[in-house]
């Protein structure tokens, strides 16, 4: 049975946006913003030993109550990994939240039959297919946080910045029935397109920005 405050969190799926909102409110409830960068590790299965998570597990919170240790792809652990968190979870330390993030597994997994029991399963759709176009109606929604994220998303699977702009001034060209709109929002396209290849802003920060004035300029939709 799951305690009402649960020390370990098992994460199965691939929707990395919802995950990330997840995190955030696990980390609000047990991080303080102060000391956050002292108490949070994020580990990667391929890259991980048995002795670095035990010392990680074994480090002590700094000016907090808790530690948070998240896993990605927890799915390609080691084997004496997973017999070792196997028993730590029956056991689990009271200053450790330990965090398994699994984006595909099967249900005949004895390494996550194990584990579900002892912890608390938060369950996430397939990753939805996110493109210029999902973050555009994300800006015409005003849904800023979440145009952010999408954004954050497109650049860390791939997507150039360029086609990402390019993406956003065709769902825009012809759809926008306001023509002042259309100008302005266009006008916002260019300049964001010049400060990344003059060089005068790095391309995720003219991105960003570029988003956030997006929204502020935006209607929302209906």
């Amino acid at each position: 049975m799951v305690k009402k405050e649960s020390l370990v969190y098992l994460f199965i799926g691939q929707d990395s946006l919802s995950k990330d909102i997840r995190l955030k409110k696990i980390k609000e409830e047990f991080l303080d913003l102060q000391t956050q960068y002292f108490n949070l590790d994020v580990l990667y299965a391929r890259e991980l030993n048995l002795k670095d998570l035990q010392e990680r597990l074994l480090s002590l919170p700094l000016r907090a109550k808790k530690r948070i240790v998240i896993i990605k792809d927890s799915q390609k652990l080691k084997e004496d990994i997973k017999e070792f968190i196997i028993k730590y979870v029956k056991k689990p330390l009271s200053q450790i939240i330990l965090v398994l993030d699994i984006d595909k597994y099967s249900p005949r997994d004895e390494f996550i039959k194990h584990i579900i029991g002892y912890g608390q399963v938060c369950r996430f759709k397939e990753d939805a297919h996110l493109d210029a176009f999902t973050l555009s109606r994300a800006i015409d929604s005003r849904k800023s946080t979440y145009a952010l994220r999408v954004l954050s998303q497109l650049l860390r699977n791939g997507e150039k910045p360029e086609r990402i702009l390019g993406g956003l001034r065709y769902s825009w060209e012809n759809s926008i029935a306001n023509a002042f709109e259309a100008r302005k929002k266009l006008s916002l396209l260019l300049n964001c397109d010049i400060d990344m290849k003059t060089g005068r802003l790095k391309s995720d920060f003219a991105l960003e920005r570029l988003v956030v004035n997006l929204c502020c300029l935006a209607k929302p939709s209906g």
